[in-house]
């Protein structure tokens, strides 16, 4: 282990609960190889980590929590990626994500009938949450 290593492990230790983890974090914190990550995903749709330029992938807190839960059903429950992907279908097995806030654009629930102007409001305020979100993340960085 080299000096830059040490430092990035101890940046990773800092990070928020709801923070972002780029694929190389989430391979560390799952304690799986950054291909398997990248496999399951082909596999289990549940998992959407946002892709910035480059392909880059930034893994949400919920999506390390899917694929914890996925880990957990391959390599102590036995099993296969097909039973997995059934019990994800069957079940609808989901995480616990009430602990995270997922900004979801609230634009969709909105019935039809109202004008353009509330839609815009909608989104406005959801855009505005997001910020904060995102604000608040990064003050806990520094």
């Amino acid at each position: 282990m080299n000096e830059n290593s040490i430092t990035a492990e101890n940046e990773f230790i800092s990070k928020s609960a709801n923070a972002f983890r780029t694929i190389s974090e989430a391979s560390t914190e799952l304690g799986l190889p950054q291909h398997v990550l990248r496999f399951w995903e082909s596999k289990f749709n549940q998992i959407k980590p946002l892709k910035r330029g480059g392909n880059r992938r930034y893994y949400r807190p919920e999506d390390l929590e899917i694929l914890k839960k996925i880990r957990s059903l391959l390599y102590e429950e036995g099993y296969t990626i097909k039973g997995v992907q059934r019990l994800f279908k069957e079940k609808n097995l989901k995480t616990d994500q009430t602990k995270y806030q997922n900004p979801i654009l609230k634009a969709k629930k909105i019935k039809k009938n109202l004008n353009k102007s509330s839609i815009l409001s909608e989104v406005i305020d959801e855009l505005e949450s997001c910020k904060d979100i995102l604000d608040s993340n990064s003050k806990t960085k520094i």
